[in-house]
């Protein structure tokens, strides 16, 4: 079976492997790892570092980000709530489709003023007089949620300078706007009187 995706020379964290089952030359294991791992490179990589061969037979994941198993859910079943749904006739799908906030519990935070929310959905930077709390440890470069003070997730960023600096500073930007998830005019648009 060959990897729809380039091979390349990739340094990614491993946190830890569980040997679960050992059955001859079968091996069922857990691995924690960062996103971007190649599991299926880690077999082939572990079989020749043992000189026996290896592949990848099966691959379930178990977690992503903040989300494990018991989140999961079928396609089928998806789609079947769906589809009753759209008929008026069952609310299920609440349980499946969540709201994009619940992705984002360990990723740092800003939260912004109101009037700042709008120039935000158009793609603007985040300035420092548009931000009303943060979270503090935010360092220069970590990807950083921007949240309305309803706790809406507005946008997404790379913080340009650190909480400590964000808490100093009068003007400037503060998180250059990369992904934008609100839609414009979700919030009126500022206008001084």
């Amino acid at each position: 079976i060959k990897s729809a995706v380039k091979r390349q020379v990739r340094e990614r964290r491993i946190y830890y492997i569980d040997i679960i089952e050992v059955e001859e030359q079968d091996v069922l294991f857990r691995i924690g790892c960062q996103a971007g791992t190649y599991i299926r490179k880690f077999c082939h990589d572990a079989g020749k570092k043992l000189k026996v061969g290896g592949h990848m037979a099966q691959l379930i994941r178990t977690k992503a980000g903040p989300f494990t198993e018991e989140d999961m859910v079928t396609l089928h079943d998806l789609s079947d709530s769906y589809w009753l749904w759209k008929k008026k006739k069952d609310q299920s799908i609440k349980k499946y489709i969540k709201p994009v906030e619940e992705a984002i519990p360990h990723v740092p935070k800003v939260w912004i003023m109101d009037n700042a929310i709008d120039t935000v959905c158009h793609g603007s930077d985040l300035k420092v007089p548009g931000i009303s709390k943060l979270n503090s440890e935010i360092k220069k470069g970590d990807t950083i949620a921007i949240m309305s003070l309803k706790d809406e997730l507005v946008a997404l960023g790379i913080a340009e300078i650190s909480s400590g600096e964000i808490m100093e500073r009068e003007r400037g930007v503060a998180v250059k706007t990369h992904k934008v998830f609100m839609e414009p005019g979700t919030y009126p648009k500022y206008t001084q009187r």
